[in-house]
């Protein structure tokens, strides 16, 4: 009995570490979640839904008409009936009529209402890459502020370790009081900064929830390693913007359904056709009567200037949007151009911070650090050793946040996940 209790005990531990542990989530996850989750997508959704409710409507016809009322009926109402020397005069008629639509027309309108969404579904996608570089900057720099972190907790040992060693040898007369109250002040700005990256690193978490929709307190582990990416090397990068950029497309979708209108309009030149047809009941003694007539609409050039008004300004504005799409390929090769200046720079600069300074500082750090616990040195070297060398570790990882948030938005104007 009493292994069974150690057995059930055992398993609940087991059950409230595995759930009590926050969830890790990669990027891809995040990004994956954003896709689904995010409001500002749902509404692109309902908006590209409701766009494509409305072509079926484009086939419809004109409402009939229907008329009643006296067909060649006298003021005198004495004359309405028969008498002996008339059969009566006047009559009650009913009428109704139908035009028909022009299918050409109802084709031009159907098939730019069927496009309407197109230009939403690129501008959903633009806005789901902006939203995805903004996800990608504060993951990236969460795992930077991580790093840091693991550094500063690293070098928050040592400073305690020293000051723990100067407290015992102070009491031998080996140390000065000037450099405990350094190694102590440098102890709690140390204590104070971390404090203040824990706060960065809420931040970015809540930021995230926020774009994936979350609870904004959900808390939740990401991954450590960072992805660098080389492109810096990217040789063709103009046909990867106009293959992947949302906005672009947009435009293209933009200039398509002008000309789609530009039809629709040029259709309103046809002319189109109904059918009428009236029914006269006698109110004496007359036969009754009947009318059916064909009819028409004749576009004439006083009637279509609003369409040729219509067609032209459509067509100025196509040739707008065509200055719009060469400006922003401009913009975005100019700002590509750049970030691979800024890329090959920045690791150029993080390889020789990791490979070279970094070492360097860590061998006269230890070389001080040794000669201090052996009595040949002092502290006031060792605590400048350490703060030297804390300082480019800290820079170092600066270059990798300033590297990964190249590659962010190098991928951001790509439009490269």
């Amino acid at each position: 009995m009493s292994n069974n209790k150690f057995y059930r005990t055992l398993i609940l531990v087991l059950i409230s570490c595995i759930t009590g542990r926050a969830q890790l989530l990669t990027l891809d996850e995040v990004l994956d979640k954003i896709a689904k989750n995010n409001p500002q997508l749902k509404m692109y959704d309902e908006e590209i839904k409701s766009m494509d409710a409305l072509a079926p409507g484009a086939r419809s016809w004109m409402s009939p008409q229907v008329s009643v009322g006296t067909f060649m009926t006298p003021y005198n109402p004495k004359k309405l009936f028969p008498s002996e020397t008339s059969n009566g005069m006047g009559s009650y008629m009913v009428g109704i009529s139908q035009m028909f639509p022009n299918k050409r027309q109802q084709n031009a309108q159907f098939d730019y209402m069927k496009a309407l969404s197109s230009v939403e579904k690129d501008t959903k996608n633009y806005t789901l890459n902006q939203l995805n570089a903004l996800a990608k900057t504060n993951y990236y720099q969460w795992q930077v502020l991580k790093n840091k972190l693991k550094i500063l907790n690293e070098n928050l040992n040592i400073l305690t370790y020293m000051i723990k060693s100067i407290e015992v040898r102070y009491q031998y007369g080996m140390e000065k009081l000037p450099d405990y109250y350094k190694a102590k002040a440098q102890l709690e700005e140390l204590g104070s900064v971390i404090i203040m990256l824990k706060n960065q690193e809420t931040q970015k978490q809540i930021t995230l929830n926020t774009l994936m929709n979350l609870d904004k307190n959900q808390t939740f582990e990401i991954d450590s390693t960072f992805a660098l990416k080389h492109y810096e090397t990217l040789i063709r990068e103009d046909s990867v913007i106009q293959a992947n950029r949302s906005d672009l497309k947009a435009i293209e979708k933009n200039q398509m359904l002008n000309e789609l209108k530009i039809n629709v309009e040029k259709t309103k030149y046809l002319p189109e056709f109904g059918i009428r047809y009236d029914k006269m009941i006698s109110y004496g003694k007359n036969p009754w009567l009947f009318n059916l007539m064909a009819m028409a609409t004749i576009p004439m050039p006083w009637s279509t200037k609003m369409n040729s008004a219509n067609i032209a300004s459509l067509n100025i504005k196509n040739d707008a949007l065509t200055w719009q799409k060469k400006m922003i390929l401009n913009e975005a090769q100019g700002m590509i151009y750049s970030l691979k200046t800024e890329l090959i720079n920045l690791k150029k600069q993080y390889k020789i911070a990791n490979q070279n300074i970094i070492p360097a500082l860590k061998k006269n750090y230890d070389t001080a650090l040794l000669a201090w616990q052996n009595n040949s040195g002092n502290l006031f070297e060792v605590l400048e050793a350490w703060e030297a060398l804390n300082m480019a570790q800290i820079d170092a990882l600066d270059k990798l946040e300033n590297i990964l948030k190249a590659q962010v938005e190098m991928e951001k104007q790509l439009e490269i996940r």
